[in-house]
């Protein structure tokens, strides 16, 4: 386990490492940053500033030096600031992180709490009308395009019934209805990717000859469905929790812009349209961090719902 454990921290560091740097060196091929000085003063800057931008910004070094002097002031805690309004890099995404990490921890638990529970029902009553219910839940879920599905709950439950509002998730927000659509749009198609690994990986479960001798020798029905066979089917669906948090947390472009949530999503897209690239690669570094801890913490889940799997 301790190898396991040193051999994943250190493809944890190779994976910033890589991450960063290749966006590093997008941010270049987009086009030199200093054109975001040039349209400031609406006439472009003189030629001696713009020289001396470059300098400043060390773009008159190769790419691997200006990647070797970002990371040195990374772990130094120097963040730098953004190109767009001279604002700390840190201090705008934690500004941003506040409301994606509300909106997705709902939608994350919107998900597991619909999609296992269907999953597991349809696997249960396999043919009945509940495994149909639940498997029309999860076609919808999986078909309905998310701007398509926030639009449309935007114009039933605030145009028409006028239930829920549909203000910005910031400072002006109060109320628990903020949360209700945004967590909805970004958690159904979720809860219908989990209803349908719980459902396969539970009918397979079901079917196996640990299950069938469990009740030959008497083992009550509730055991057998929650001791011996979820208990072994939940691989799959915790594989991808791991996957779909880290995907809520680091923020939904297409839900943050359709109920103006201002998340990390949209600082991520903003940054790009603006070639920000202290922005861009403090935003991968953050979303790559994240992807690498809950997939390590999910490796080490593996070992405690599987008894069969053993690192060595």
């Amino acid at each position: 386990m301790q190898r396991f454990i040193i051999r994943r921290f250190f493809f944890a560091i190779f994976a910033l490492v890589g991450a960063t740097l290749i966006t590093f060196a997008l941010s270049r091929m987009a086009g030199d940053p200093r054109f975001l000085y040039a349209q400031e003063g609406g006439y472009g800057i003189t030629q001696e500033r713009w020289d001396s931008l470059g300098v400043e910004l060390g773009l008159d070094k190769p790419i691997i030096w200006q990647y070797g002097v970002w990371l040195g002031n990374i772990l130094k805690g120097n963040w730098q600031d953004s190109l767009l309004d001279r604002k700390s890099v840190l201090g705008k995404i934690k500004n941003r992180l506040p409301p994606t990490l509300k909106v997705g921890l709902a939608s994350y638990l919107f998900a597991s709490i619909i999609g296992i529970p269907l999953g597991v029902l349809s696997a249960v009553k396999r043919g009945s009308v509940w495994d149909y219910i639940a498997r029309g839940f999860a076609l919808f879920g999986q078909a309905l395009p998310v701007f398509w599905l926030g639009i449309m709950l935007i114009l039933i439950f605030s145009v028409q019934l006028r239930w829920l509002p549909t203000g910005t998730l910031g400072e002006g927000m109060f109320s628990w209805k903020h949360y209700v659509m945004p967590t909805v749009t970004l958690g159904w198609i979720a809860s219908a990717t989990y209803l349908r690994l719980t459902r396969s990986s539970m009918l397979e479960v079901l079917d196996s000859e640990y299950v069938k001798l469990a009740r030959a020798k008497g083992v009550s029905n509730n055991a057998v469905i929650w001791k011996h066979a979820f208990r072994n089917a939940l691989i799959a669906p915790l594989t991808f929790s791991s996957l779909l948090l880290t995907g809520f947390i680091t923020g939904a472009v297409v839900t943050e812009t359709i109920f103006s949530i201002p998340g990390l999503g949209r600082l991520a897209f903003e940054a790009i349209n603006n070639n920000d690239f202290p922005i861009m690669v403090g935003t991968v570094l953050v979303f790559t961090g994240m992807y690498v801890g809950f997939n390590f913490i999910t490796d080490l889940l593996y070992a405690y719902i599987d008894p069969r799997i053993r690192y060595a």
